[in-house]
């Protein structure tokens, strides 16, 4: 499960490379979350950790998403 720190920034990715042709930047991902450089830079960590997206700190502004949204989900009634 997320953290929703780790949730917000992966819907904000989601978004944003929904909208253009890349993904967002880090600076572009600070301005929205109001998280230092650092703070985001560790977040995409663990959200490649969980394979959410392709990421690594060497290029911190390339970025492959495999997922855009939680895969356990917090919906556990039946939708009908």
């Amino acid at each position: 499960m997320l953290s929703d720190i780790e949730r917000k920034i992966l819907r904000i990715i989601g978004n944003y490379s929904a909208m253009k042709p890349n993904p967002p930047s880090i600076d572009v991902i600070c301005v929205k979350t109001g998280r230092s450089r650092e703070d985001v830079m560790t977040v995409l960590e663990a959200l490649a950790r969980e394979e959410y997206i392709e990421w690594h700190r060497s290029e911190p502004d390339k970025m492959e998403v495999f997922e855009t949204w939680e895969r356990n989900g917090a919906l556990k009634w039946p939708l009908r």
